[in-house]
């Protein structure tokens, strides 16, 4: 997702002569779907308004290359998810759509970096934020100016193997791409949540990693995605 970290590198390059350096670890390999303990329960039926106060998106974002301790793993979030579920009495019936800002990215915040545990140490400093923010934000990668959001929109909800599965037309920069999510589904009282983890290239969203000095600075074509949504049932 992220293809220009020049800046982020470059800041990195000057703090690697006295920063203790981090380990390299990739991320998780492969789509990792939930567990479903008990038989799939839908929520009363009905419009469920996303609630962005307690939703988020988050990506984790690795380095790659010979030169990787020059670089950070980066965890990049959005707390802006706004849309709508709309709850059928099947699941196949149901359907879901959300949209992101863009603009609202927050690069490497502390705490989110700390809940992520050994693979991303300490804080980033702000030159290397700033510059990863813009060059992701830039006309080469999310061109916020012309796409400043994020639409994903499903075409498909149903049960693999007892495990709830989304298919979702995912638009980033005026590329369309194909996503299938397995995610887990509960509610309490008028409160739906629905929350996902898994894999996801960048190359699959129509995105180039970004890569320096012929590769020996890059990012992972692999990211690692985590997505956890709470609507609220429409009142009538």
């Amino acid at each position: 997702m992220l293809k220009r970290f020049c800046i982020a590198a470059a800041a990195a390059i000057l703090l690697s002569c006295t920063a203790t350096k981090p380990n390299i670890s990739a991320p998780p390999s492969g789509v990792q779907p939930p567990l479903q303990t008990s038989p799939l329960h839908l929520p009363p039926a009905g419009t469920y308004h996303i609630d962005p106060s307690r939703s988020e998106l988050r990506l984790l974002v690795y380095r790659a290359g010979a030169l990787a301790n020059l670089g950070h793993n980066h965890v990049i979030l959005n707390r802006s998810v706004n849309g709508s579920i709309s709850v059928a009495p099947t699941l196949g019936a149901s359907s879901l759509s959300f949209s992101i800002p863009v603009s609202a990215f927050i690069v490497d915040d502390l705490q989110a970096r700390g809940e992520e545990g050994g693979d991303f140490p300490g804080e980033v400093p702000d030159e290397a934020k700033s510059g990863t923010m813009k060059n992701m934000t830039g006309p080469a990668v999310l061109n916020s100016a012309e796409y400043p959001t994020i639409s994903v929109r499903s075409t498909r909800l149903e049960e693999l193997q007892g495990i709830p599965t989304a298919t979702l037309a995912v638009s980033i920069a005026g590329h369309e791409s194909t996503v299938s999510v397995p995610f887990v589904l509960g509610n309490e009282g008028r409160d739906l949540s629905a929350n996902a983890s898994f894999e996801l290239h960048q190359t699959s969203l129509g995105m180039t990693p970004f890569s320096l000095m012929l590769g020996a600075l890059a990012v992972r074509d692999a990211m690692q995605v985590k997505l956890k949504v709470t609507a609220q049932l429409e009142s009538r």
